[in-house]
């Protein structure tokens, strides 16, 4: 029996049109129906660029759409929280980049939406569909390193390293701007999802570049987002994490995880810069041995692969939405790990301006 497709709905222009709208289209079982821009003749050309029925110009107009089943948000981190709540209240399905929202409470009000009205609700976590990260979380599971020692995080990147990068909303803390947001909220889903809960943290945020061109008038504006995280977290079995993000590191080491135990070492790397999904490489070594690399597994590898690396991955992602819409019901990474995600980054604001370690409540 042949499933009927999904009629998607895609807010947000800017990712949403590199990875979302071909995401969605490359999917057996999503349809876009309908993209949102807030200028009416910009979302009508962005429509007809992309063969896709409906350019709207308004939010309501997108969830009164009866083809509209689902809708993904790919908007800037402020208007999640807006937006994200109409969709749910609309009683559509919701697919939600991350960072989730601007704080806790905005991100346990969707949560709270998404049960009420019974849609499934699922974050943009990609790295969970990544075939060397899900090695990675089989050899944890199968006691490949025993009891855990240390873990080491570094995101060193230099997608920001450019000081006269135009000043936008990224440039702004209150907006929801800046590396933990971007990278951190990525961090810590995965740290949940491969190690398991936090106990406590502690974290200084710096903002080095302190200033950034208009893209309009050419004036320099503040910036008072942060660019580089130093956090230190405990987990609840008492392992200790230590983390280092960077978005304006002048070539940067990439993308790396190192997990030591009593038995054996994994050491999880990706080294390009131009695209953080291609080219993960996972080694090994038990009993001090020599890291070698290790095969992925053919039951784990993308199916296809495409130009940009992100492509791969956001498909298994609609892929996991699309059977949690069947299913009736929203499995990890939904917004129950959106939230977790939010408050670990509310933590480490709040541990960076207390100057202290604070436990993360339970």
């Amino acid at each position: 029996m042949t499933q009927a497709s999904i009629g998607v709905a895609v807010i947000g222009t800017g990712f949403g049109q590199k990875i979302h709208i071909p995401g969605f289209k490359a999917h057996h079982r999503t349809e876009v129906v309908a993209v949102y821009h807030r200028d009416r003749n910009q979302a009508q050309a962005i429509a007809q660029h992309h063969g896709i029925p409906h350019g709207c110009d308004t939010l309501e107009e997108v969830v009164s759409l009866p083809q509209v089943q689902a809708v993904s948000v790919a908007t800037p981190p402020f208007a999640h929280h807006p937006m994200a709540s109409a969709v749910l209240k609309a009683g559509k399905h919701l697919l939600l980049e991350k960072p989730t929202a601007l704080n806790i409470q905005e991100a346990q009000e969707l949560h709270a939406l998404a049960q009420q009205h019974n849609v499934a609700a699922v974050m943009d976590f990609e790295f969970r569909f990544i075939p060397a990260w899900q090695h990675l979380a089989e050899l944890l599971q199968a006691g490949y390193v025993g009891q855990k020692r240390l873990i080491k995080i570094d995101w060193i990147a230099g997608s920001r390293a450019n000081p006269e990068r135009a000043w936008n909303w990224y440039a702004r803390k209150d907006q929801g701007g800046g590396a933990l947001g971007s990278i951190g909220s990525h961090m810590f889903d995965y740290v949940d999802w491969l190690f398991g809960p936090v106990k406590r943290l502690s974290a200084n945020l710096s903002t080095t570049i302190t200033q950034r061109p208009d893209p309009v008038s050419g004036d320099y504006k503040p910036v008072d987002s942060d660019d580089t995280c130093s956090i230190s977290l405990e987990l609840a079995d008492g392992t200790p994490v230590q983390v280092t993000l960077s978005a304006v590191a002048m070539a940067g080491r990439g993308h790396w995880v190192e997990v030591y135990g009593d038995k054996g070492t994994l050491v999880l790397g990706n080294a390009n810069q131009k695209d953080y999904i291609h080219g993960f490489t996972l080694s090994g070594s038990q009993a001090g041995e020599p890291l070698t690399e290790l095969e992925i597994p053919d039951h784990l590898a993308f199916p296809k692969l495409y130009d940009d690396g992100r492509l791969a991955p956001f498909i298994r992602v609609v892929d996991h939405w699309v059977s949690c819409i069947d299913k009736q019901q929203s499995l990890a990474p939904s917004l129950a790990e959106g939230v977790y995600s939010q408050l670990l980054m509310d933590l480490t604001h709040q541990a960076h301006s207390q100057k202290t370690w604070l436990t993360v409540p339970n």
